[in-house]
């Protein structure tokens, strides 16, 4: 996969990350693998919990650094990033894909009343700068108690938030795709048409922030098919069975989009 260069390896002799223009807390840099070490920090993220702030104090800087903010969870049941079995040299770069073909092939596999791939949803109008509600969407979700065990701030190396998967080998959706480059070409098309950021990761769940929500319910279906091909997991086996009921409940005006791959 195509990369720019990694700063992370100068957090080795300088922590603090003064010299990338940071002001960072005790951390830990992440190289392990399912293949064993990579030849490079894939991520760094702090030792403390995250609390609300932090993504706006670290995100801005780190980014004129070259490192994009995430959310890690270190504390489910799967432990840290370290014991996801990250496969970073089994992805492909995410720019070599299509989002619609990618989407498209999905449909046809999951889709089981033969109806035919609908086409990418519209594009709403931006009610946010993007970056200003990943900053509000990752403060909601340490303020508000959410099912995140213990989220830390991460630091990854990447081209743009949609990347961030493949650029650590995340295998959420082995069960969907073993290549999660796929999937980034998805959230390449999603930060275009809808201003989402890459919020959060645990070892199988990818929560987005969203600055263009569908407003109208055929905006919210059209979103919905796209989720589904994206998710299968998300309709069969979540509380929404149709696409309408999910279109509703889950993307009409929604500034969180989250994913879980059984």
């Amino acid at each position: 996969m195509a990369t720019l260069p990694n700063p992370l390896p100068r957090l080795a002799a300088d922590p603090s990350g003064r010299t990338l223009g940071l002001e960072l807390p005790p951390g830990r840099l992440i190289d392990a693998t399912d293949d064993g070490p990579w030849h490079e920090p894939l991520l760094w993220h702090a030792g403390r919990a995250a609390s609300s702030g932090n993504w706006a104090r670290l995100g801005s800087p780190g980014t004129r650094a070259g490192l994009l903010p995430v959310l890690i969870d270190v504390g489910g049941s799967h432990g840290g990033p370290e014991e996801w079995e990250l496969m970073p040299g089994e992805m492909s770069y995410p720019g070599d894909h299509d989002a619609e073909e990618v989407l498209a092939e999905f449909w046809d596999e999951y889709e089981e009343d033969g109806a035919d791939w609908p086409g990418l949803a519209a594009a709403p109008r931006l009610e946010a700068d993007p970056d200003a509600r990943a900053a509000e969407v990752a403060d909601s979700l340490l303020d508000g108690g959410s099912w995140l065990k213990e989220p830390c701030l991460a630091l990854i190396p990447a081209r743009r938030s949609a990347d961030i998967p493949a650029a650590i080998g995340w295998g959420g959706p082995l069960n969907h795709e073993n290549d999660v480059a796929r999937l980034c070409s998805v959230l390449r098309s999603w930060e275009d048409r809808f201003g989402v950021r890459v919020v959060a990761l645990t070892f199988d769940q990818l929560v987005l922030s969203v600055a263009a929500p569908p407003t109208t319910p055929a905006e919210a279906e059209a979103v919905a098919a796209e989720h589904f091909a994206f998710c299968p997991d998300n309709l069969a086996q979540g509380h929404h069975g149709t696409l309408r009921a999910y279109a509703e409940h889950e993307v009409l005006g929604q500034r969180v989009w989250s994913f879980w791959w059984d």
